[in-house]
């Protein structure tokens, strides 16, 4: 087995209304749909959506990011200011 990469994003903004059910969404949508990357959890903690997810491809963080923003302009109602922060980037085997 290659690298792979842990990689940790949070998303600041989605209004508290939403948080908890787009969570559920993306999550959903990784697992069914974006097989490309593993372990994918995303959370709601009432102030942030938090993305891990693990891959083989992704030393920067910037795929998962791309991936992340699309799932939240697709699953999170209304028209509002988010902000994504790649919080860390993990090599996970040699």
């Amino acid at each position: 087995m290659g690298r792979m990469y842990q990689v940790v994003l949070s998303c600041f903004g989605v209004p508290a209304s939403e948080g908890a059910q787009a969570a559920a969404d993306i999550t959903a949508e990784f697992a069914n749909d974006r097989s490309w990357h593993s372990n994918v959890v995303c959370e709601w903690d009432g102030e942030r959506l938090t993305l891990r997810a693990e891959n083989d491809f992704d030393h920067d963080g910037l795929g998962l990011y791309d991936e992340f923003s699309d799932c939240i302009a697709a699953y999170v109602a209304g028209d509002f200011d988010y902000r994504i922060c790649i919080d860390s980037v993990t090599q996970t085997s040699p």
